[in-house]
């Protein structure tokens, strides 16, 4: 079986992340054609580590509410370590990209009180009507994030091909404590990133702007 390589280069390169949804649910249908598509990435041995506790109408917005309150309150605490650092080449992406995020929505450099606002849009879910949570087994390490993290890809492209834009986000998965006990997910498995998904606002002007990627040069080291 073949794909049409630019149709499938099309769906790639149309997928972002949205930062302002419209309220408007996406029938349960779709989403669960959406993990039926996910589903089927591959993983180590064929362990399929990936669960999603799915909220969504009014489970979203009580969630919402209590998140922001713990937010307001408690610290960080996420299941897994961070990143130490980032540096060089990967220190200018994530720059370059929260400067046009501020300059979308009009925050000037130096306003530390404006970016602290957009970044609790992270845990308003930036008003997306339906938000995952997925975790994988803690015994699975670092191989089930692997498997996760093509999950997520499968998950925000397979959405984007049935018109639904989304957004994975680490912000809400540093309450690790609270997410746990807030959807009875158990300790032995890691709380690994949120995906808050819904219709995109294309008047919102967070979505105003589209990070760049690195050419194919910058990525491959042939050895032959």
């Amino acid at each position: 079986m073949s794909v049409d390589p630019a149709a499938l280069d099309a769906l790639f390169a149309a997928r972002y992340s949205c930062r302002g949804f419209r309220p408007d649910p996406v029938p349960r249908a779709d989403i669960e054609a959406i993990v039926d598509t996910a589903r089927k990435v591959p993983s180590w041995c064929n362990a399929q580590p990936w669960q999603v506790v799915i909220t969504s109408g009014a489970e979203t917005d009580a969630f919402r509410a209590a998140l922001m309150a713990e937010v307001g309150s408690g610290a960080p605490k996420p299941d897994m370590d961070p990143p130490t650092g980032y540096s060089g080449v990967y220190q200018e992406r994530r720059r370059t990209c929260g400067w046009q995020l501020y300059k979308a929505v009009g925050i000037e450099k130096g306003d530390r009180e404006a970016s602290a606002r957009q970044a609790m849009e992270n845990f308003s879910l930036f008003g997306a009507p339906h938000c995952a949570i997925l975790s994988s087994p803690a015994e699975l390490g670092p191989y089930g994030g692997v498997d996760c993290g093509g999950f997520v890809a499968a998950f925000t492209l397979a959405a984007q091909a049935r018109g639904v834009a989304s957004i994975a986000q680490a912000a809400v998965a540093a309450y690790g404590p609270f997410l746990h006990g807030y959807f009875d997910i158990p300790d032995d498995r890691l709380i690994l990133c949120a995906i808050s998904f819904g219709y995109e606002d294309p008047d919102h002007p967070a979505n105003g702007f589209r990070t760049a990627r690195a050419d194919v040069a910058d990525i491959i080291d042939w050895r032959g």
